[in-house]
């Protein structure tokens, strides 16, 4: 069984997890090649300016599988090394994918988001939680590490020191805890969650498509470039900007008080 369904509306296209009698566990072995060919197909398709990922049923993602762990079997089976070989094809692929879209990505939490899926909650550029949200990265609590990635994302998302805590602690957070340490953007009931995400979404992809990802581009390398190394991109990038018809469209729509009709030209 596959992990994603998909569902487009327009330019917002919304992904969800849909292993539902498993809490959405994650990866199974095609996991990293489908989660890829997904991130490829959007970031292929100009007519896709914003994507949103949930789950379904009542969690996000409870990461792991513990049976495959406890039976040494799939992503775990074998030698260190061909384990490590395995987490660099299927989790490094996925969490690589979802860090490269070049849409907004807007994470729609509606549920326990543990492990490997606090991490890709974590990917999300913006998230919105359900009250009935949760998050952990309980991976010491099993003897093991965060091998996704998370040891660097989620110092970026919530401070080291947060970080630290949710890590060498290996307990949970709720999703109001959440709010409180910057990891979700607010917390909403939980019947208006994909209301909630979709409007933003709405908002996001009402937005020049080509200057969007171009800005998305921009807050990504902002992380772990110079302030000069910036500079020279955001230039390079405005350059490319004022070139389009969605900038000659945006500037007539302020000054003529109307909202912008962006094509992506």
């Amino acid at each position: 069984m596959g992990l994603i369904t998909e569902e487009k509306r327009g330019a917002i296209l919304i992904w969800t997890l849909d292993r539902e009698a498993r809490l959405n566990a994650l990866p199974d072995m095609g996991d990293g090649d489908e989660v890829a060919a997904a991130c490829e197909r959007v970031n292929a398709d100009p007519s896709i300016r914003c994507v949103v990922l949930t789950g379904a049923g009542r969690a996000f993602s409870a990461g792991g599988d513990l049976t495959a762990m406890r039976d040494k079997r799939d992503l775990f089976e074998g030698s260190g090394a061909a384990i490590r070989e395995r987490y660099r094809r299927v989790v490094h692929r996925i969490v690589r994918s979802l860090y490269g879209l070049e849409v907004p990505l807007i994470a729609a939490v509606n549920g326990p988001a543990m492990g490997l899926g606090c991490d890709i909650a974590g990917l999300g550029d913006i998230r919105i939680a359900s009250d009935r949200a949760s998050f952990g990265v309980p991976f010491l609590k099993l003897g093991i590490i965060p091998g996704d990635g998370g040891s660097w994302l989620l110092p970026r998302n919530i401070g080291y020191a947060r970080a630290a805590e949710l890590l060498f602690t290996a307990r949970s957070i709720d999703a109001a805890t959440a709010a409180e340490w910057g990891l979700v953007n607010r917390v909403v009931a939980h019947d208006d969650l994909m209301d909630e995400a979709l409007a933003v979404a709405a908002q996001v992809a009402a937005q020049p498509p080509q200057a969007l990802r171009m800005a998305k581009t921009l807050l990504r390398q902002g992380r772990d470039t110079t302030f000069d190394q910036m500079l020279e991109m955001s230039a390079a990038m405005q350059a490319l900007a004022h070139l389009t018809d969605d900038h000659q469209e945006g500037v007539a729509a302020v000054l003529e008080k109307r909202p912008g009709d962006f094509t992506g030209r």
